[in-house]
């Protein structure tokens, strides 16, 4: 996929003209790409249309349409989380109740970038690429961004219907595994095509 350019971003007011709509239709596409990994993970699998969404976001939450810069910061925050060629991309949300229990449960999953990993049938196991200004020496962040790279074999086989992918979380404080919907394969073949 293609990095968003300004050509890509709506003006202030054409945004605040269609936003009902567009957030309708990327909450849609959204719940198409959702997969829960246990009790309090969730990974949301990204395409350019989910960051450009958050650009647009980000943009009119800030009022920051027209400081300079401003448009080019949201580029260099979600530009990175676009799916490449040959590539799926996803967010990684890890969600507790409270402060405290997210403080020390995000503790515990220190490594977590080693224990993430996408099944394509029976191919071998593919394993996630964090981010890694999302983890500090003591500590990762709620939220984390995560790239698989396939080979072109795997690629073809998320694109067959009915192909098995599954999400298997295997660190000692975090354990969970997902088959993926049909339907989120079908996402994900269209993301790779």
């Amino acid at each position: 996929m293609k990095p968003i350019t300004r050509d890509d971003v709506l003006g202030r007011e054409e945004y605040a003209r269609t936003r009902a709509d567009v957030r309708r239709r990327i909450i849609q596409l959204k719940a198409r790409r959702r997969v829960p990994l246990g009790e309090h993970a969730t990974l949301n699998f990204e395409t350019r249309d989910t960051m450009l969404y958050q650009v647009h976001e980000m943009l009119h939450a800030e009022g920051s349409w027209e400081r300079p810069g401003a448009i080019e910061d949201e580029f260099e925050a979600y530009n990175p989380i676009v799916p490449a060629g040959g590539e799926l991309s996803a967010t990684l949300m890890l969600e507790y109740e409270t402060e405290e229990e997210r403080t020390v449960r995000l503790q515990e999953l220190l490594g977590l970038d080693a224990h993430l990993w996408l099944h394509v049938r029976e191919t071998p196991p593919v394993a996630a690429r964090f981010d890694h200004a999302q983890v500090s020496p003591t500590r990762i962040s709620s939220v984390q961004y995560v790239k698989w790279p396939l080979s072109p074999g795997q690629a073809r086989l998320v694109a067959t219907e009915g192909a098995v992918l599954r999400v298997v979380v295997d660190h000692p404080k975090l354990r969970a595994q997902a088959i993926l919907s049909e339907e989120t394969r079908r996402e994900l073949a269209a993301d790779l095509a």
